[in-house]
């Protein structure tokens, strides 16, 4: 039978004040220190460490490296493997089936293997497969997964984590941007689409790795971290490219460069669907020149759109005709130019929604009260405040002193605000009236699934990578995983409108976790067999992928005679 690498155990290197540790939750790490740089501004010297492996519980003196330790100890000669059975005697196959088939609907196995190999598309399918099952990316834990799951991988045959991890630094950025330029090109680039473009940024737990740097994180874990955006086809529901840039670029500059990008696919007929973080006057001018239409929102206490919801403001608000009913919002429409200095008029659709001005209110006064006891606190002290207390407040200080006495609310600036509660506006290029105007932008919703899927479902989060090659291609096998994910949230989707009641088994998480019930076990003669028949629930969610019973078994049986075959060869 065969035998696989595990976990690989290691010495703690004995390198004199390089060696340090820290324990996170019930694990400690071992850290190297790899530079040391003198800041001669700040007059301080930067240390900069890296984790190279976790320290064994039993025995404090060794560790289970990760990919980091081959690279700085790449003369450490491997000890004896630790091994165990290649394959479990009981498999979970269901989930596996729908990945499966999703992959081939989509024909992801065929374009993978054009443009890395046969060998290595079944390993990337593997590792997104594993991303999408057990909602983590972390290499060293891959091989638990395929002990007991079928793989895509020739004769499914079971890879230890220190091959995953020279892997992952293996695949070259053109054979990425070549499978990119495939999934793209068989697309008909006459028919009109809407893409939704959207960035998001991960921490990451990295060596050397360029992209990566301190900026504006969203979640802020004191880490390092990198942006990533997708572009997504609304019309056909599936993610089209993805972008990794440095942590300290912002939303609005790179923009333009993704208008590039859609043009160098050949996309011709199509329009962007665009949060508020990407709203400048270039943007919208480089759209134009390219030729692209957009839908952009637009936050409602910018000067322009305050001004024109000031214009409009009790004239549709109460109008029944106005309302739009599935978004609970009165929404009119106005075709004016958004900056003096335009040339070209857009369409500026104005929202207003009660339950949002009943929040954004409360907030609002909340905000302001706690403004009003901070600065209750600070009475007859020397303090500096910020401008967002200067914006609301007129701040009084003793000229003899110059300490502060109190601040006086600025009451126009808070009744201006107050009254703009509840307003929002979407701007669009082309000619739609409010309605048409919010179901496009709202058809991005998908899109922010996506992106909430990414981080929350195929653990992503966060990236641990030691070199940019891995980096990159640990983000790329996200992106394989995403478009599988994306095809499956659509089939579950579509089989909930099919029901008369909700089912919550039909959400991706739940689908997944009842089809791992599916299993297959291992008898006397090493013939791999279903162990029973699948459930009421597991034939609902089956269905949506066009599969029924005999699907399974053909599958389960082709899974038994490849493991068969296998075990013979060995």
């Amino acid at each position: 039978m065969s035998r696989y690498s595990l976990w690989i155990v290691y010495d703690i290197p004995d390198v004199k004040g390089k060696i340090t540790f820290r324990t996170k939750g019930q694990a400690r790490y071992v850290y190297y220190e790899y530079s040391r740089e003198y800041d001669l501004s700040k007059q301080y010297t930067n240390v900069k460490r890296v984790t190279i492996g976790k320290v064994l519980p039993e025995d404090e003196n060794k560790m289970r490296p990760n990919e980091n330790f081959r690279k700085y100890f790449p003369e450490v000669e491997q000890p004896e493997e630790k091994t165990v059975s290649c394959r479990s005697s009981c498999l979970k196959t269901g989930a596996f089936m729908i990945i499966d088939k999703a992959a081939k609907d989509l024909k992801l196995d065929t374009k993978l293997q054009d443009s890395f190999g046969a060998k290595a598309a079944g390993i990337m399918l593997d590792l997104a497969a594993y991303s999408i099952i057990t909602e983590g990316n972390a290499a060293q834990y891959y091989p638990d997964y395929s002990y007991n799951h079928p793989l895509f991988t020739l004769d499914m045959k079971c890879y230890s984590d220190s091959f995953i991890s020279d892997f992952l630094r293996s695949i070259k950025e053109d054979q990425r941007q070549d499978f990119l330029d495939q999934w793209n090109a068989d697309r008909c680039k006459r028919e009109r689409i809407y893409i939704s473009y959207d960035s998001t940024n991960k921490n990451c737990q990295a060596g050397d790795i360029d992209i990566v740097e301190f900026g504006e994180a969203k979640v802020d874990a004191g880490l390092p971290i990198f942006n990533y955006a997708v572009g997504y086809d609304v019309n056909n529901r599936e993610p089209l490219m993805y972008e990794k840039y440095s942590g300290s670029i912002n939303d609005v500059s790179q923009l333009q460069f993704m208008v590039d990008k859609i043009k160098g696919y050949g996309y011709k007929n199509i329009g962007f669907i665009l949060d508020r973080g990407y709203f400048s006057k270039d943007n919208l001018n480089y759209m134009d020149s390219s030729g692209f239409s957009f839908i952009i929102m637009v936050k409602g206490i910018k000067d322009f759109i305050s001004s024109q919801v000031r214009k409009l403001k009790g004239t549709f608000e109460n109008n029944w005709g106005n309302r739009i009913e599935e978004f609970e919002v009165y929404g009119k429409t106005v075709h004016t130019f958004v900056y003096a200095s335009d040339t070209k008029k857009r369409y500026i659709h104005i929202y207003y929604s009660a339950a949002k001005a009943v929040g954004e209110r409360a907030r609002l006064e909340e905000k302001i009260h706690e403004m009003q006891r901070f600065m209750e606190q600070h009475e007859d002290k020397e303090y500096e405040f910020g401008p967002a207390f200067h914006k609301y407040f007129h701040m009084h200080y003793n000229k003899e002193n110059g300490h502060f006495v109190y601040g006086e609310p600025r009451l126009p600036v808070i009744r201006d605000e107050l009254e703009l509660c509840g307003y929002f506006a979407i701007i669009s290029s082309e000619k739609m009236d409010a309605k048409d105007a919010i179901n496009l932008y709202k058809s991005r919703d998908v899109s922010e699934k996506v992106f909430r899927a990414d981080k929350s479902y195929l653990g992503s989060h966060c990236l641990r990578a030691a070199s940019e090659e891995a980096a990159s291609n640990k983000i790329f096998i996200g992106f394989l995983a995403l478009i599988i994910r994306c095809r499956i949230y659509t089939a579950l989707k579509g089989k909930a409108k099919e029901l008369a009641k909700k089912s919550n088994y039909l959400t991706v998480p739940a689908a997944i976790r009842e089809l791992e019930k599916i299993e297959m076990t291992r008898q006397l003669d090493n013939m791999y067999r279903l162990d029973h028949a699948v459930t009421k629930t597991q034939k609902a969610i089956l269905s949506a992928f066009g599969m029924d019973w005999n699907h399974v078994k053909y599958r389960a049986e082709n899974i038994s005679k490849i493991l068969k075959l296998q075990q013979k060869q060995d």
